[in-house]
């Protein structure tokens, strides 16, 4: 199976529904162990992107990643601008100029965007972060692509690691970002960012399923 552009602007669209619709889900989660605006953040981004979707029909897959991260990074504020700004501007830099992707391109994409994110916010997986959703999701996708595992079936395999990840943020202690001054009180609360990114692959997900 190949993605084109056409069907990278439906994975946006589909991703900028989603957190519209988990905006208050997503602000809940943060009000307890962070500033309480991830959920607006998040939306008011992705929503800001919808409005430069128009003038990216057309464009290979790499320019449309790219103008999806820069405006993240313009729009969105705390620490997910840049983190998620950065993974989307790798992502776009990985397949630059390509107008259809395959299975070990988005492995690529998943790849760049991952290493993007570890080093703007020089966090591992265990701190409580959107890693601890993106790292598992990212091997369990590299196992599947390298069993020859399909496309759909791959991402989904990725959607349930991610969700595992980021229920496991419930159990450990936040060492980066604001929910880290909360220490062993961030106990118990699950991690906003690895919530918003099992999000990001589940619409993604929706997506490829419906092809």
């Amino acid at each position: 199976m190949t993605i084109n552009s056409a069907i990278v602007i439906d994975i946006i669209k589909s991703i900028a529904k989603t957190l519209a619709e988990n905006k208050e889900y997503l602000t809940e989660l943060d009000s307890a162990i962070g500033d309480a605006d991830h959920g607006i953040n998040m939306d008011r981004g992705f929503n800001t992107v919808l409005t430069k979707l128009p003038s990216l029909e057309g464009k290979d897959i790499g320019t449309i990643l790219k103008t999806v991260g820069m405006t993240l990074v313009s729009t969105v504020g705390g620490a997910s601008g840049p983190l998620y700004g950065t993974a989307f501007m790798r992502a776009g830099q990985a397949v630059a100029g390509k107008n259809e992707i395959d299975e070990k391109d988005i492995l690529t994409i998943f790849e760049a965007a991952l290493q993007g994110i570890k080093e703007r916010g020089k966090a591992v997986a265990g701190e409580k972060t959107m890693i601890d959703a993106l790292e598992p999701a990212l091997k369990s996708y590299r196992d599947a692509v390298d069993n020859n595992i399909g496309l759909a079936e791959a991402l989904n395999r990725a959607v349930d690691a991610a969700k595992e990840g980021m229920e496991y943020t419930k159990n450990i202690i936040a060492t980066k970002g604001r929910a880290s001054y909360l220490g062993e009180r961030s106990i118990g609360h699950q991690d906003p960012g690895a919530t918003s990114s099992y999000l990001l692959l589940q619409a993604a997900a929706r997506v490829v399923n419906s092809l």
